[in-house]
């Protein structure tokens, strides 16, 4: 029962690996609030207003927040970079890194005023290695890697720890945002030559978002099969 007492907050926890921490911290005692613009709180996290209102209704229902998972994203478009609209670049950094800025901004004066958070934002191995044809998902993810560590210096000492696991490819609704042959692409890159498992993922994500992990932070934590070259 490693969430027993603490109040959790898991964005895109609908669906994928979201809803597998989600599920998982509460079978482990903790109560979890889902943000999500399919229920839950809905929660549009591309919306400073929006994550400030769910932020003010969750510490109302839970009376403060421990825990923040970021896992809400989108695939972008599949496309070269000549090829790629104006539009679906901005969406994709709009949802995936400045959402992950507005989720985390909102609930640090919270758990540091507490001295006691953790913090795991869900960035990719896009986001170290980049994807061809996957500029903005690509871009977008390294950018949650890098305000990830930036964010973790400044926490350092108030007890809010804040990292980052870069998954490989794991079979998640997200996969219904993109041709089947980018998936091959990202499975042959895999030296495992498989898929990652929502299970492994969410294994790692809470264990972060626990009082165990209490001297990692600012870390990029693989879930890549052997993908990861640094």
């Amino acid at each position: 029962m490693r969430f027993a007492g603490r109040r959790a907050v898991v964005t895109g926890g609908l669906s994928g690996i979201g809803e597998a921490v989600a599920k998982r911290i509460a079978a482990e005692g903790g109560k979890v609030v889902v943000w999500d613009l399919g229920g839950g709180i809905k929660t549009d996290i591309s919306n400073w207003d929006s994550v400030q209102a769910a932020a003010a209704e969750t510490v109302k229902q839970l009376g403060g927040i421990d825990v923040l998972v970021n896992s809400a994203g989108i695939a972008g478009p599949t496309a070269t970079v000549v090829d790629l609209k104006m539009e679906d670049w901005h969406r994709t950094i709009a949802i995936n890194l400045n959402g992950t800025f507005y989720t985390n901004r909102a609930v640090v004066p919270h758990m540091v005023a507490q001295s006691y958070g953790r913090i795991v934002n869900i960035a990719s191995i896009a986001g170290k290695e980049g994807n061809p044809n996957a500029s903005a998902y690509s871009a977008s993810k390294a950018g949650v890697i890098g305000f990830t560590k930036s964010l973790a210096k400044e926490l350092a000492k108030t007890g809010v720890t804040v990292n980052s696991v870069t998954p490989a490819a794991v079979r998640t609704p997200i996969f219904d945002q993109i041709p089947q042959s980018h998936v091959d692409f990202m499975l042959s890159k895999i030296p495992m030559a498989r898929l990652g498992k929502i299970e492994e993922v969410a294994s790692l994500v809470c264990w972060l978002a626990s009082e165990e992990c209490s001297f990692s932070t600012g870390a990029v934590f693989d879930v890549s099969g052997g993908r990861a070259t640094y």
